[in-house]
């Protein structure tokens, strides 16, 4: 059998189909070499073997006796089964205890007289001691070497536990692991030697042994540093020769112009960009001047002024003769920014207007509600390159929309996009065109190391000048109610202070959602008796209470993502001038909403919401010279893991610290998120959060290797490797990163 195949053999044919089929379904592995990767989650340690007098309470032990008797009684008025087994080793005597369905197969072996091993956790009932559900194996009599043999094998040994599923136990999967070992030996180590040996790592089909029938600790550890290596590295040469494949496209370079539009909007800014802006402008005026397309993740906390930095980088662009176009996840948002970038840029962004200048451009919005006659105008303003800058939402890739000379494409909010959406905007350029990817959500850097590892990064980490310090306190509202009703009043005191509030719920709460009303009630008499089941709070029923109750007498308005596009922008139009007082909303305020005199939200059902949710949230208060006040309203019990997440979120107000806590508690499944599907399967014994040293070396010996031999021509192995974990789709994945 040859190195590849005996990896890629079907699991029905060494382990029987009924097996094999529990495997595919249920645990997602399909190969001998899914299998071998499928590592234990830890290990048991059976402990030596312990005479039945020297017992130690509530420790693993292992034990070989002798049945001295086992009987079966009932309970319940005959429901319950227990089965009772009495040992004895000549120094003492020891009952186990198995119930339920559990009584079958023992009773039917441990029969007085037999001999075997037991091993489970010392515990006490009624004063005996007892091992309840013990694992065991029997042991044949006649043979005293191959039992002993057994004895020790079973004793001694680290028991992997594998992550299983109710229809196949570890147990079982360890039989199927034993049954397919034999092929670690043909195992492709995708490590140069030279590296390999550098960094002292145990050959790969020995570190395959070691994870699965370690002997000692420090095989399971050597076994572990090896393969988390592996996964790493494997993954950053796969992002190095992405990175290598993009430097070697052709795009147009993009220069600044003298006394074009960039430096005309400059003479108007009132006031001065900061240090940080200043410095990750130049990043990406530096790429935009190179010929090939600029791919480039802008991380900024909310505020700290990335459109301001994605403007520059439009009008650059747009001075050089090409076009940008800037994608928003929502029409809220894309709205929001045609609204502040045309605010900001004034007579520039009425190009070929009446009173527009002459040094200026057009600015339009493309978005999927727009009426038939707008719509048409902006897709001709596009064609004929008369809009140098269009912001959109994902109305912007379809079909029709044609550009005139596409130069670089701004992606808002990026993990609110599929990989697809992005590569079909790119698609649109003569060639490709420069590609910058903006985020408010701090991503910790070993997470955009692998996430983001085909993007250079810039980080915008200092507030513009004249933000003012947010203060967050969590409410107990189930405990201490008077502390909600003193919310409530604080939020009547920010409007009497001449300021705005916001409310956010979880909910909209409209005819739609309650459509069948007997459920409803239903849900409400079991929210009743247990509140973890009640609904979370809804806009539209808050809203009601409010204006009838707390804050009666203010103007509260409710904005959610099931309004008509224009009663939305009525809606924020209004909050915005002042003319609203409370605006009750879902999240669609969370990202791009910008009313500097708002200074108060009361978040309610807050732990209903992720960490970095809740920080963004509360980036929409403080955005003016007034401090700002975030309120987390929340039932959850005081010594619940959501209190502890809300306490996170007040305790702080550094956004990469947080994405830490987050990423912490909820690990990095959800974080990688489903667009990212296939580098989260090829994940399995590294952890994105605890392993920062192995990604960061593991990345820079891959940029050495990419640079030396980008086909990897020297290293087939390392090629054979990477072919499989980037099957198919992976490698479309990565394509279009």
């Amino acid at each position: 059998m040859d190195r590849v195949s005996s990896f890629d053999e079907p699991l029905k044919k060494l382990l029987g189909g009924a097996t094999a089929k529990v495997m595919a379904e249920h645990l997602d592995l399909h190969t001998v070499g899914d299998l071998l990767h499928h590592y234990p989650r830890r290990y048991e340690e059976r402990g030596k073997l312990t005479a039945l007098a020297d017992l130690p309470l509530d420790e693993h032990v292992t034990v070989v006796a002798q049945v001295a008797d086992a009987r079966i009684l009932t309970f319940n008025n005959g429901r319950g089964k227990r089965l009772e087994v009495t040992l004895t080793d000549g120094s003492g005597r020891l009952q186990l205890v198995f119930f339920g369905h559990g009584v079958h197969k023992p009773h039917k072996e441990l029969l007085p007289g037999r001999q075997a091993m037991f091993a489970g956790k010392v515990s006490v009932f009624n004063r005996k001691m007892q091992l309840a559900h013990p694992t065991y194996q029997l042991l044949d009599a006649s043979d005293a070497d191959e039992a002993t043999e057994a004895v020790d094998a079973f004793a001694g040994r680290l028991l992997p536990i594998y992550p299983a599923c109710k229809q196949l136990d570890s147990w079982r999967i360890a039989k199927a692991v034993d049954a397919v070992l034999p092929s670690a030996q043909d195992a492709v180590d995708p490590l140069p030697a030279s590296l390999r040996e550098g960094r002292g790592f145990t050959p790969l089909p020995e570190a395959l042994l070691k994870v699965h029938r370690p002997q000692t600790k420090a095989d399971i550890e050597d076994a572990k540093a090896r393969l988390k290596w592996d996964e790493a590295f494997v993954l950053q040469v796969a992002l190095a020769r992405r990175r290598y494949a993009d430097t070697q496209l052709p795009a147009v370079a993009r220069r600044p112009v003298a006394d074009g539009l960039l430096d005309a909007f400059d003479a108007k800014l009132p006031f001065t960009l900061t240090e940080g802006q200043q410095k990750v402008s130049k990043e990406i005026f530096d790429d935009l001047a190179t010929e090939h397309p600029m791919h480039r993740l802008l991380q900024g906390e909310v505020g700290s002024g990335k459109t301001m930095v994605a403007l520059r980088a439009m009008l650059t662009v747009v001075d050089a003769g090409g076009q940008a176009a800037m994608l928003a996840p929502t029409e809220v948002l894309a709205q929001q920014h045609h609204r502040s970038i045309t605010e900001m840029m004034g007579e520039l962004a009425e190009g070929g207007m009446l009173g527009g200048s002459d040094r200026g451009t057009k600015v339009v919005l493309l978005t999927g509600s727009m009426g038939m006659a707008a719509r048409r105008q902006a897709l001709l303003d596009l064609v004929t390159g008369e809009a140098g800058i269009v912001i959109g939402t994902h109305a912007l890739i379809e079909d029709k929309v044609q550009f005139h000379d596409l130069g670089l494409v701004v992606v808002d909010e990026q993990h609110r996009f599929g990989v697809e959406q992005r590569d079909a905007l790119r698609s649109k350029g003569k060639q490709p065109p420069h590609l910058l990817v903006m985020t408010a959500t701090p991503i910790p850097r070993t997470v955009a190391m692998t996430v983001f590892g085909d993007l250079e990064t810039s980080v915008l980490d200092q507030l513009p000048a004249g933000r003012s310090p947010i203060a967050s306190h969590v409410v107990p509202a189930k405990d201490k109610p008077h502390f909600l009703a003193r919310a409530w009043e604080r939020v009547r005191e920010e409007v009497e202070n001449g300021h705005q509030a916001y409310v956010v719920c979880p909910r909209i709460g409209d005819d739609a959602e309650e459509a069948e009303g007997k459920k409803g009630k239903a849900k409400k008499k079991a929210a009743d008796e247990d509140p973890e089941k009640r609904p979370p709070l809804a806009v539209l029923e808050i809203a009601d209470e409010l204006r009838k109750g707390a804050l009666a007498g203010l103007t509260v308005e409710v904005l959610h993502g099931r309004m008509h596009p224009d009663e939305k922008d009525d809606v924020m139009r209004r909050f915005a001038a002042g003319d609203v007082d409370v605006l009750v909303a879902t999240t669609v305020i969370e990202v791009g909403v910008n009313v500097p005199n708002a200074t108060a939200m009361v978040i309610m059902d807050a732990d209903r919401f992720g960490v970095s949710q809740l920080h963004q949230l509360r980036g929409r208060v403080g955005r003016g010279s007034a401090p700002g006040l975030c309120l987390l309203v929340s039932e959850a019990h005081e010594a619940s893991p959501a209190r502890a997440r809300l306490s996170a979120v007040a305790a702080t107000l550094d956004g990469f610290e947080l994405s830490r806590i987050d990423l912490e508690q909820r690990r990095e499944g959800d974080v990688l998120g489903q667009a990212q599907s296939g580098v989260r399967s090829s994940l399995r014994m590294l952890t994105v959060i605890d392993d920062e040293e192995v990604i960061a070396a593991a990345r820079e010996e891959a940029v050495a290797i990419v640079a030396a031999d980008p086909e990897l021509e020297h290293l087939p192995e390392l090629r054979t490797v990477l072919a499989a974990l980037l099957d198919k789709d992976r490698e479309e994945y990565l394509d279009k990163g």
